[in-house]
């Protein structure tokens, strides 16, 4: 009987039809006036709030943003202190060729990109974001501890190797023992780093609130700070730090991130009682795994045809933080009969379902299938971005071997190299956003000048140039090298001949990778953009990966009895620039299946949207 009820109101109100199926509007039966429901949707929908939530929100604020934005600081100055270097360190101070330096780089920028996917879920779902942090920030001070003691105990690094027992090849490499302690280091800086991450940014906008035109703009004002700060430290890492690194002392170089977490950690925990402590609600990954499920048990149930009488689908209200109703679509409609009621001891009395992984609302629905639509676009992300991880590797290789001098007593660190693509995406933004765009609006009539797919094509298009450009200009140092041959093999080559394919590496962040945050950002509902940040961090970890295996696979398979392999560790005796041509042939093939799958993407569509603030996802995964 209450099936039959719930059937007459789903019929008799328009708004929760779609697709000609009719869709089960649940009303709780406790509410016994529509005033009482009206007050509770307006609570849902943000525009009310409790006496208890005005409570908890006053203690934040930005009385909390020191302590946040100081503790996700010298996170990042930890992580970049190592990353921008590191490859210097592992070639020159532990005598690693650079094909395994190369790969230890790789593998440990998947881990840690990975990490913070698993950091997200558990916080979301069990801890709450404070105690991850907490936990993070521990394990990242533990992390670049063992890493700073690698460079200060004799112990725990290989002997000292002269110019001239260098130029043999004849160092000393480090030993099982001391190679597998700076993994451990690596390892919990990946643990603090996927602690830290994914819940920096929602923690700070959790102290403010978002209903009221006072936590908007709180809110706005907290993602300019966070930006500032981490241009800043990205400039200080890749230019003092480095230099400390490189010319002063590796062991300063690594102390001085490390004594900043551990100051971090300290003001972190300063700031316990001014948080406002949000409780974990649960993590968008359980959700898409119910409808799996549900799909899945129901797979015998037939779907009809569009002018048939639909079946019944749940629909309850909107709840929590969730603020776009999706409309059911007739993509990957076999997803819909996870939403499907078929019996009536599916519902409870007051109309929500009884077993989640049975029955699902069409918001769950909705939002797998926009995950499904986005996975092609997501994985041709991740070879455009193979180009990005050579910044850190071999090209710091060929900086090492070209005249860095900045006059007769200065020397460019190798590995502030990088900064170059970091000045192109800062002169270029205010650029494109405030001349380009605008002038593109009136030919395209498109809000942002031009689609979010149409800008990341035109980032991987400057991927593939990138890589063709750092070729020919390897090919011009090489020759160079082998014509006026020096004791370490360096070309009287100046090292900003590096510059072009650094800018065209920024040019490719600013539109791929940047573009990338948007679209994930706008084509995930609110709840799952911590899913979208994920997302991108694994497009970094895939693109690692898949650059540690191509670096493996042309390693062994371009060497032979009478010549070294492309990758060989005297880079003027390999060909390095073979290497950037293939990496440019599968951008190519990979710009076909972009555009392909680019052509075939249709966009979420949305019911009804609420006013709420913008709440962008994290644009330092960019750099780590």
């Amino acid at each position: 009987m209450a099936l039959e009820v719930k059937k007459q109101q789903s019929a008799s109100s328009s708004s929760w039809s779609f697709c000609n199926m009719k869709c089960l509007q649940i009303i709780p039966s406790r509410l016994s006036s529509s005033s009482k429901e009206q007050q509770q949707q307006q609570q849902r929908d943000g525009k009310v709030l409790s006496d208890s939530d005005t409570k908890q929100r006053k203690p934040g604020g930005w009385k909390a943003m020191p302590f946040i934005l100081g503790n996700e600081t010298f996170e990042r100055m930890a992580s970049f202190g190592l990353l921008a270097n590191f490859m210097v360190y592992l070639t020159r101070e532990l005598h690693m060729n650079q094909v395994s330096a190369a790969n230890i780089l790789n593998l440990w920028a998947g881990v840690s990109n990975f990490a913070p996917l698993l950091g997200a879920f558990i916080s979301d779902s069990y801890v709450g974001r404070f105690s991850t942090i907490a936990f993070g920030s521990f394990a990242l001070f533990f992390g670049m501890l063992t890493v700073t003691l690698t460079a200060w105990l004799p112990e725990l690094h290989p002997p000292q190797c002269t110019k001239q027992v260098q130029k043999l090849g004849q160092c000393i490499g480090p030993t099982k023992a001391q190679l597998g302690i700076l993994i451990m280091g690596l390892g919990f800086v990946s643990i603090g780093s996927g602690g830290v991450r994914p819940c920096s940014i929602p923690f700070g906008v959790d102290q403010f609130d978002p209903t009221s035109d006072e936590g908007r703009k709180g809110i706005n004002s907290f993602f300019n700070w966070y930006y500032t700060t981490f241009t800043v430290i990205l400039l200080f890492t890749q230019t003092v730090v480095v230099y400390i690194q490189d010319s002063v002392s590796w062991v300063i170089g690594f102390g001085m991130p490390t004594l900043c977490m551990l100051f971090s950690i300290i003001l972190f925990f300063i700031g316990t009682k001014i948080y406002v402590h949000v409780k974990a609600e649960g993590s968008p990954l359980s959700g898409i795994f119910q409808v799996l499920s549900a799909a899945y048990k129901k797979r015998g149930i037939k779907l009809p045809l569009d002018s048939e009488l639909g079946p019944i689908f749940y629909d309850p209200p909107l709840k929590g933080i969730v603020l776009t109703k999706l409309p059911l679509t007739n993509n990957y409609r076999f997803l819909n009969k996870a939403a499907m009621v078929l019996e009536e001891d599916e519902l409870k009395p007051d109309g929500t379902c009884v077993n989640p992984w049975r029955l699902c609302a069409i918001q769950q629905v909705e939002e797998v299938k926009c995950l499904i639509r986005i996975i092609p676009i997501w994985s041709a992300g991740i070879i455009s971005l193979i180009s990005m991880t050579q910044q850190g590797t071999f090209t710091v290789s060929q900086a090492l071997k070209m005249d860095r001098h900045l006059g007769p007593h200065f020397q460019i660190p190798a590995g502030s190299m990088g900064i170059i693509s970091s000045i192109t995406i800062g002169l270029w933004l205010p650029f494109y956003d405030r001349f380009l765009i605008p002038a593109l609006r009136k030919i395209t009539k498109h809000d942002g000048g031009i689609t979010l797919l149409q800008r990341m094509g035109i980032g991987i298009v400057f991927s593939i140039l990138s890589m063709v450009v750092a070729g020919l200009i390897e090919r011009v140092r090489r020759a160079s090298a082998m014509l006026h041959p020096q004791p370490l093999g360096v070309a009287p080559m100046s090292v900003m001949w590096l510059a072009p394919q650094l800018i065209l590496m920024g040019f490719c962040e600013a539109f791929n990778i940047i573009g990338q945050i948007e679209f994930f950002n706008r084509q995930f509902p609110e709840h799952m953009r911590s899913i979208g940040n994920s997302l991108f961090s694994c497009s970094f970890a895939g693109a690692s990966y898949l650059s540690s295996v191509l670096v493996t696979i042309v390693h062994h398979a371009t060497r032979t009895k009478s010549r070294p392999d492309w990758l060989t560790n005297d880079i003027n005796v390999g060909r390095l620039d073979y290497y950037y041509f293939v990496i440019a042939g599968m951008g190519i093939l990979n710009l076909i299946y972009f555009v392909y799958c680019a052509k075939n993407y249709s966009y979420r569509g949305n019911l009804q949207k609420e006013d709420e603030p913008y709440v962008d996802v994290e644009l330092s995964s960019i750099k780590a």
